[in-house]
């Protein structure tokens, strides 16, 4: 028989908006399947400038998401902070790799194809 486990992130998302400091957290992976990296944000305020940190983790075979370790870490990092929000993503939404870092500015990821024309968030075809 299979326990399932809650995941204390999602616990602390699913109270909402409650201000500032927010913890954000999404993942990426080359397809929708699985997300092999997890970034962390803690935002202070509305402005793009209101970064205070950003931490990042990665998983070369698994899926961060079910990764008892960095799920412990993440939880560490956002606890230090003490955001009075999390705020996370349903599901996977983008590739892995970094804009104007992996590949040029202004281009689409040559490693993820899946994401070239496909909306983020619903992951439907744009064109």
């Amino acid at each position: 028989m299979k326990i399932k486990r809650k995941n204390p992130l999602k616990k602390k998302a699913k109270k909402g908006f409650r201000g500032y400091p927010i913890a954000t957290v999404a993942y990426y992976d080359p397809d929708n399947k699985r997300a092999s990296k997890v970034t962390v944000g803690i935002v202070v305020g509305e402005s793009e400038d209101d970064m205070a940190a950003l931490e990042r983790w990665y998983s070369e075979d698994g899926d961060v998401r079910l990764d008892r370790k960095i799920n412990e870490e993440i939880l560490a990092f956002i606890e230090s902070h003490a955001p009075k929000s999390v705020i996370m993503t349903d599901g996977i939404i983008g590739c892995p790799h970094e804009e104007g870092i992996d590949y040029p500015e202004g281009e689409k990821c040559p490693e993820c194809p899946f994401w070239a024309h496909r909306d983020r968030f619903t992951n439907e075809i744009t064109h």
